[in-house]
Formats: structure tokens, sequence, C-alpha cells
């Protein structure tokens, strides 16, 4: 346990992404500015600023181009030296902040897949899984009931019906249960997304919004967010389920977050929404996956956001 909330976890994504920025390009008045005016945000936002600036070797303070100037100065840097030390002082931090939960994840799935690769997977049941991008599996198979955790990312099922034996893929409190059909589960940036293709479903959540569960159909899609407690239902026709399969993502009235989270596991390196109102829009949409910094260009710019690709590793997504 690290103590942390889900939202403080989200606070710390964002400080951690806006050091990197502002340590790639220090003389950036763009990069002072996101930071101001994040920190201004709320007393646990500066709080966390603080200690992922301490962190990682960061000032904490916004200094003037003079006051920049006399501190390199009084200490013999350079501005190639400032940045290179900047990225010292944060490598080993970084390391464990970007691979520590990479090798969690390892150890714990049985199949995974890395950034845009798709894989398929025949499991011991004849039941077969289409892993997307950046995705894990494990499976906890037991003769009376076949069970799948969905770790990360986004999967496909095509279930070997057997009626003594369920078929349920479980995440982060999301339960979705079959006994022989075809549907896509997939968890994007914490908000769960059943979508079935053909069959039936059986949907339940640990949180009690949903009751006694439900049950979708051909075409049916339910979407939950945990953050906020919202439910969102819909049908989508004929071949549009799990879309991204043919390197396109379908999205009707979507949040932007989810979206995101999504099309990023096509885009190298990590993407951060640097201003979390981006995040909570909604948008439709077809986006093609061919080009995935274009598609996510196409979904973020109706919410008023653009995108900006900081270097190899980091893409941020800030207000135009």
């Amino acid at each position: 346990m690290n103590g942390t909330t889900p939202d403080q976890d989200r606070l710390l994504d964002e400080a951690i992404d806006l050091v990197i920025r502002y340590q790639n390009d220090p003389e950036n008045p763009v990069s002072a500015e996101m930071i101001r005016a994040w920190r201004t945000r709320s007393p646990l936002h500066d709080q966390i600023w603080t200690r992922v600036s301490k962190v990682h070797g960061a000032s904490g303070k916004i200094l003037s181009e003079e006051r920049r100037r006399e501190r390199r100065q009084n200490l013999g840097l350079t501005r190639r030296n400032l940045v290179l030390g900047g990225f010292t002082a944060t490598g080993a931090g970084l390391a464990a902040y970007a691979f520590g939960p990479q090798i969690v994840l390892q150890a714990r799935a049985d199949y995974r897949t890395a950034k845009g690769e798709k894989r398929r997977i025949e499991l011991p049941d004849g039941s077969v899984a289409t892993l997307g991008p950046e995705s894990a599996i494990a499976l906890n198979y037991r003769d009376e009931r076949r069970t799948v955790d969905l770790l990360a990312g986004m999967s496909f099922f095509e279930v070997a019906g057997d009626p003594a034996r369920p078929f349920s893929v479980l995440s982060d409190g999301l339960s979705a249960t079959a006994l022989g059909t075809a549907f896509d589960v997939s968890n994007d940036g914490g908000i769960l997304t059943v979508s079935v293709d053909h069959g039936l479903v059986d949907v339940r959540l640990a949180a009690p919004v949903l009751g006694d569960g439900e049950k979708l159909g051909d075409g049916q899609w339910i979407t939950f967010d945990p953050s906020s407690g919202g439910i969102d239902r819909g049908t989508r026709e004929s071949g549009q389920v799990a879309a991204w399969r043919d390197n396109l993502v379908i999205a009707q009235k979507e949040a932007v977050s989810a979206l995101v989270a999504r099309i990023g596991r096509w885009v190298p390196g990590r993407v951060v929404i640097a201003d979390p109102s981006i995040g909570r829009q909604r948008v439709s949409g077809v986006f093609d996956l061919n080009d995935p910094l274009r598609a996510l260009e196409a979904a973020v710019h109706p919410a008023g956001g653009r995108v900006r690709r900081i270097s190899s590793f980091v893409t941020v997504i800030s207000p135009i």
C-alpha cells in the first residue's frame, strides 16, 4: 500500500509530467506558466508539486530569467549542464515511476502486449483472446469456472461454450460473465467498458450503482466511471465492437480521458493531459489508428485541446 488515493495518484502523475516538460525546455515560458497555473488550483496541487519537485531535483519555484542566470553563474552551470543535471536528478525517480508498475504487471500477467502490438491468444479451454496494445491478462481457470483478470488495456474474447464452467472477465471491480459469446472489455484510464458483439453477457459492479447487474445482448455496451459513479449505455452496429482490431476507434459521447488512454496505446511514450477539464469533456467520432498522432489530435480538438510532442517519451495535451 502506498497510502495515496486515486486522486492523489492522478495529481502525482500530472506533477511528474510537468517536471519532465520543464526540465526538457527550462527556457520555455509556457512550461513555467503551466506549472504556476497547476499549483494554484488547490492546496493539494501545491503540496504535491513541492513533494515531486524535491524528489526530482526541480527548484519548486518558477524563476525569472534574471534569477535563473544568477543561479547558473553562482553554481557554474551552463544551460546544457542545467538541463542534463535536471535529467540526472530525475533519472532514478522517473525510472522507478515509469518502470515500477510495468515490472509488477509483468510478474502478474500470463500474457501482455507492448505499445502498438496486438496479439491473438488461444486459451486453454478453446476460447480466444485478442489483446490490444499495452494490455495484459492473467488466467485463473478452475474446475467450476473460468476467470480472466484484465490487468491493463483491452481484450476481445471469443468464448468457447461450456455451461458447466462460466467464463468471467474481471477488471477493477467489474465482472462480465458469458456462457458462449464474443465481447470486448476495456479499462481506459480507469473507465471500464463492456461491449457485446453477439450473445449474452451479465455485467456486475462492486459499486452499488448497477444494482443486481445488467444483461447485455448483441451490439449493446455499457461504460462505468468509478471516479464519478457515472454509467453510460448504448448500442453499436454489427462489426463495430472492438473496432480497434481493425485500427479504428469508434466513440459515442465518450470521455476524452478514456479516448486519450485508448489511442495512447498506439503512441510511443506517455500521453499526458495537462488540463483535467479537457479529459472530462465528451466527444464522438471515428478515429484512424494508422496515424495515431492525428487520431489523438482529432479526438482532443473538439474539447479545446492540442497535442504537442515534447520528446520521444512524452506527448502533452494542453488547452489550445
